[in-house]
């Protein structure tokens, strides 16, 4: 079995190894691939092949760390018994990646703040980094930390909304008001319907003694990370119904104005 400074030296080479695949994802994999296969990629100036690189990137990493969030929550017993010190192997593993992830993101924003510039994903990158930190360093409340991840679910739907844009799908089209509307429902399903029984389970731990256990540190995290991020999905929210509404309503021909935040 691993010692406990084995364990987290595990975890950060999985950020680390996330990192560098991402980056590679995004450098030499969706450059060579989107090029070879898409035309309007080659037109695209060099920031919107950025982005449009980026987004792809994005899509994988949902993928992957959604559909292994819903593996853990449907199988990994360990952690689902016990919340905040359930084994948090796997979970770690999850948590790793998105990480790794999020640092590449990061990075990516700063180097292309111009093009790509979003306080709000700024915020909502620090904000997980901070609170997975000790998810990472301490193995603490593994059931929550992948809980937060299924938020990744919503994210091709509101990707494939910008590649609709700059690939000039008439905006009346099916394919565009079909992917606003599942874009519209994951969305509220993953990150908004889900808060109160997410909040239900939380509130449920104060005052155990495993709640009592984690320290200041981790549940001052755990919550004010939890709060920012639900802050934030619920702006999304609003901005999401508010564009689809636009789209429903809009006159033919009218073309709508979006950022790197939609």
């Amino acid at each position: 079995m691993l010692k406990m400074d084995d364990d987290v030296l595990l975890s950060y080479c999985v950020v680390g190894c996330s990192f560098l695949g991402f980056q590679l994802l995004f450098s030499a994999i969706s450059p060579s691939i989107s090029a070879k296969f898409c035309s309007t990629y080659r037109k695209l100036s060099h920031g919107k092949q950025c982005e449009w690189d980026s987004r792809s990137v994005s899509n994988i990493h949902a993928l992957i760390v959604g559909s292994f969030c819903l593996y853990i929550l449907a199988f990994d017993d360990a952690v689902n018994s016990d919340p905040i010190w359930g084994d948090p192997f796997q979970v770690k593993l999850n948590v790793g990646i998105t990480c790794g992830y999020l640092v590449y993101d990061l990075l990516l924003l700063a180097r292309f703040w111009k093009v790509m510039k979003d306080p709000y994903i700024v915020c909502h990158h620090i904000a997980v980094l901070y609170a997975y930190g000790y998810v990472l360093n301490r193995g603490v409340l593994p059931y929550f930390a992948n809980f937060r991840l299924i938020s990744e679910l919503s994210t091709p739907f509101v990707n494939q909304r910008w590649f609709f844009v700059v690939t000039e799908m008439p905006r009346s089209s099916w394919a565009v008001l079909l992917n606003g509307f599942a874009m519209a429902v994951s969305f509220f399903m993953v990150r908004i319907a889900v808060i109160p029984s997410y909040y239900s389970q939380v509130f449920a731990t104060f005052g155990t003694e495993g709640y009592i256990k984690l320290g200041l540190g981790p549940q001052v995290a755990w919550i004010v990370s939890c709060v920012v991020l639900d802050i934030l999905n619920v702006f999304w929210m609003y901005k999401i119904i508010c564009g689809f509404y636009k789209v429903v309503k809009a006159k033919p021909g009218e073309k709508p104005r979006r950022n790197h935040a939609d």
